[in-house]
């Protein structure tokens, strides 16, 4: 039986309640409003910020041309098929099949296919050249240089091949190579790195190709241009959705050099042809090169280095193998350039430094000296090597036929007169000041990447250099070399006593070391750039000349910007001597030491001044050396060969320099 008046009335809670729900949907539609309406901008920008990507586009790059506007670099077009990096992302399998089809309608290995769609860095991604080290925001490249037909029966099955694109992708070309290859001064393209982009500080982007030798690397940033960018939003899992903002790139400049096409092929077709012909006589012959400057203002008109390369083979990325092959040492590391990045020891061609250093000690361009077959200094036995014994003849004829002892007798009077081993400063020596005077023991300054200094071992370098190795030596003279004295034991035997004799007294500078300086021999060595210099610097009068390899800059407008020769020094030559060395350099050619090689020439009409150089080396087979320039009456060109195990100068390097004086006496 129910109580009257027992049922509660719950009608006023339930309003509060419906009222605090209103009021609560009352600011959650305010607030929506808010967003969508009054800050509908601001999170936009916000929105943009987190979820866009900016993409460099790069400018087509400048040409590299001759002095006389022949492209030895351009830009051709290379069929490229590119994958979409969100049919991989939303692929089951990665990708896998699909890019498994695309191999086998290019012909391709399916296994580098799969590779390139690797971001580089990522876990189990192949190494570089393989994996795909540009940006995450751009289709991948799968392969490149594939033939079109191929690549565009692609696109006619889109159900097949989803994301997959052809487009022609801008690469270099070299028109000129079936004369002329030129790789190590005109260097080569490689896709940039993370350490490329963040020290652009914007200039290159993730895709752009930056110069890794030569001029292209010299001038890469002349010759890339300006680089057009997109701005592109991406979705959660970075895939591009669309572009927001574009801006065009700007061409690059060309760069116009100093070369001669027609110079440059003669040059690299003479080293060619004396390496054949050393290797012939038993010379291994596994290096040289060939440099031909301006005289008046240092421009580099060739200037060929032997082993080369194929410069097309960086064309749309190296492969592992290719870079293996380029940089090992069995294959002669063929990236070296031997004009600028390989020293030799000068030999005889040094006596040009050697003889106003002699001078300047106070020996006559009149006199008259004994050409003797060999020097004794203490107990030491310094042989006449390039030529043999004449007796007392002129300074001129010393010159001509290379008489080695006569150059030694010069050096052990001048090392007495400083003192000997007393002497611990080389601030008296005339042989060390003359060639620091002709700039040697350092860089040139030349336009190009990666330049040797040299050595000039006088006795500031010996110390030195026996500080850095002194415990090394040591070491050597207790333990010796057992790893020589297998095959060789007689070498074995003499490195040892060389260390036990170093290891106590190597830091002095010898009356042996005076001598071998004086012509060319010992511990001192030089570039063939560099002695290309000190040749051009006796032909023109005294001046060093900065090498220059470019000439000029030209805009896409043809608005030109030349490049400024640079005198870099001037050469204190005692009275009479340059006009001495002038005379006695043309006879050497006439009836010295490479005659034998001009036989036939028509000096009359080129007359040529040179000097053979034969540099030995204990162990080695000797390289050959012959510096030049023409002509002699009015001088152009300094012509400087050498030949690494080449065999004697005049033998193997003048010839090769006698072919290209043929064509530079063609030249207008």
């Amino acid at each position: 039986m129910r109580r009257s008046g027992s049922v509660r009335d719950h009608s006023p809670r339930m309003w509060v309640l419906g009222l605090v729900v209103l009021c609560f949907m009352a600011t959650l539609v305010t607030r929506l409003g808010q967003v969508q309406i009054v800050g509908h901008a601001d999170y936009e920008r916000a929105a943009a910020t987190l979820d866009t990507r900016t993409v460099t586009e790069p400018a087509v790059r400048g040409r590299i041309l001759d002095r006389n506007g022949l492209p030895l670099v351009d830009n051709t077009t290379q069929t490229v098929v590119t994958l979409d990096r969100s049919v991989l992302v939303e692929s089951k399998d990665g990708g896998r099949d699909l890019v498994r089809r695309v191999a086998a309608v290019l012909g391709s290995d399916v296994d580098q296919l799969w590779g390139r769609t690797q971001l580089c860095g990522v876990k189990d991604a192949p190494r570089p050249p393989v994996c795909w080290a540009g940006s995450a925001y751009v289709p991948i490249p799968l392969v490149s240089g594939v033939d079109p037909r191929r690549a565009l029966s692609l696109l006619e099955r889109p159900d097949l091949f989803p994301g997959v694109g052809v487009s022609a992708q801008p690469v270099r070309d070299y028109p000129a190579k079936k004369t002329v290859n030129a790789a190590h001064l005109l260097g080569y393209l490689a896709r940039s790195n993370a350490d490329d982009v963040a020290a652009s500080h914007g200039a290159i982007g993730d895709l752009d190709l930056v110069g890794r030798s030569g001029l292209e690397q010299q001038y890469d940033a002349r010759l890339r241009g300006t680089p057009g960018t997109s701005t592109v939003a991406v979705d959660p899992r970075g895939i591009v959705t669309r572009t927001l903002r574009q801006t065009d790139p700007v061409p690059g400049l060309d760069v116009v050099t100093n070369l001669d096409a027609r110079v440059q092929s003669a040059a690299e077709a003479a080293l060619a042809t004396a390496v054949a012909s050393a290797r012939t006589r038993g010379y291994r012959a596994d290096s040289a090169a060939a440099v031909v400057l301006d005289v008046a203002n240092g421009g580099v008109v060739a200037a060929a280095s032997y082993p080369s390369y194929d410069p097309d083979v960086w064309t749309g990325g190296v492969t592992a193998s290719e870079f293996a092959r380029l940089t090992a040492p069995t294959a002669g590391t063929p990236l070296v350039s031997r004009v600028t990045s390989a020293a030799f020891s000068p030999a005889s061609t040094f006596k040009v430094v050697s003889l106003p250093a002699a001078v300047r000690a106070g020996n006559s361009l009149g006199g008259t000296y004994d050409c003797t077959s060999s020097y004794t200094i203490g107990n030491r036995r310094f042989a006449n090597f390039e030529s043999r014994a004449y007796g007392p003849i002129s300074l001129r004829k010393a010159v001509e036929v290379s008489c080695d002892t006569i150059f030694y007798d010069f050096a052990y009077r001048s090392w007495l007169a400083q003192g000997g081993l007393a002497a611990t400063s080389d601030a008296h020596d005339p042989f060390v000041a003359m060639a620091d005077a002709f700039g040697l023991g350092r860089p040139t300054g030349i336009d190009l990447p990666g330049e040797q200094a040299g050595r000039i071992p006088g006795r500031a370098w010996k110390q030195r250099q026996w500080d850095q190795t002194r415990a090394q030596t040591c070491r050597r003279g207790t333990s010796g070399y057992p790893e020589v004295a297998a095959t060789d034991p007689s070498r074995a035997a003499y490195l040892r006593a060389l260390a036990v004799e170093n290891c106590r007294t190597g830091f002095q500078f010898r009356a042996g070391d005076a001598a071998n300086f004086a012509i060319g021999q010992g511990d001192i060595t030089v570039t063939p750039l560099q002695m290309a210099q000190v040749y051009a610097a006796i032909a023109n009068g005294g001046t060093l000349w900065k090498p220059q390899v470019a000439r000029a800059f030209v805009g896409p407008r043809g608005a030109t910007e030349p490049v400024a020769a640079v005198r870099t020094g001037t050469v204190p030559f005692p009275p009479g001597t340059l006009a001495f060395l002038h005379g006695a350099l043309e006879g050497v050619v006439t009836q010295g030491s490479a005659a034998g090689a001009f036989a036939g020439f028509p000096l009359k009409q080129w007359p040529i001044a040179g000097k053979t150089g034969t540099a030995e080396s204990f162990g080695a087979q000797d390289t050959a050396w012959f510096a030049s320039y023409a002509p002699a009456t009015k001088p152009r060109y300094a012509v400087v060969v050498v030949i690494g195990h080449g065999g004697l100068g005049a033998a193997t390097a003048a010839p090769a320099a006698r072919a290209i004086h043929e064509v530079l006496r063609t030249l207008r």
